[in-house]
């Protein structure tokens, strides 16, 4: 009998009162028509691991080829889903990532984006 392993989606905040993050959350659900905090939480949980990977090969010589494949890797991740710009390929700039990126690429964004729904 196999066990299905799950990976985590999404992390909950540390502190769950904190105003000044949850009048964030909200205005960010409400700009991008979420539907719940969870699909805020799951963005920033994703944002996350690519910076904590970003971040640790930025710690390698720049011509280590271990930072050199899995660091274009993540650039090329992040040119296909349409978050980095071609022109910004460098790790400097995934530093610099915001939730609102990802947001802006999700399909509901761009239809309603688009005014194909209301």
């Amino acid at each position: 009998m196999s066990h299905l392993v799950y990976s985590k989606t999404y992390s909950t905040p540390r502190r769950p009162f904190e105003k000044e993050r949850l009048d964030h959350e909200l205005k960010l659900i409400g700009e991008f028509g979420l539907r719940n905090k969870r699909e805020v939480w799951r963005v920033k949980y994703t944002l996350a691991k690519i910076r904590k990977a970003a971040r640790e090969l930025l710690t390698l010589e720049d011509k280590d080829p271990r930072r050199l494949f899995e660091g274009n890797a993540i650039l090329r991740r992040l040119v296909r889903i349409g978050v980095l710009d071609e022109n910004r390929m460098k790790l400097d700039y995934v530093l610099g990532l915001k939730p609102e990126d990802f947001l802006e690429r999700r399909l509901q964004t761009q239809v309603f984006k688009l005014g194909l729904a209301k």
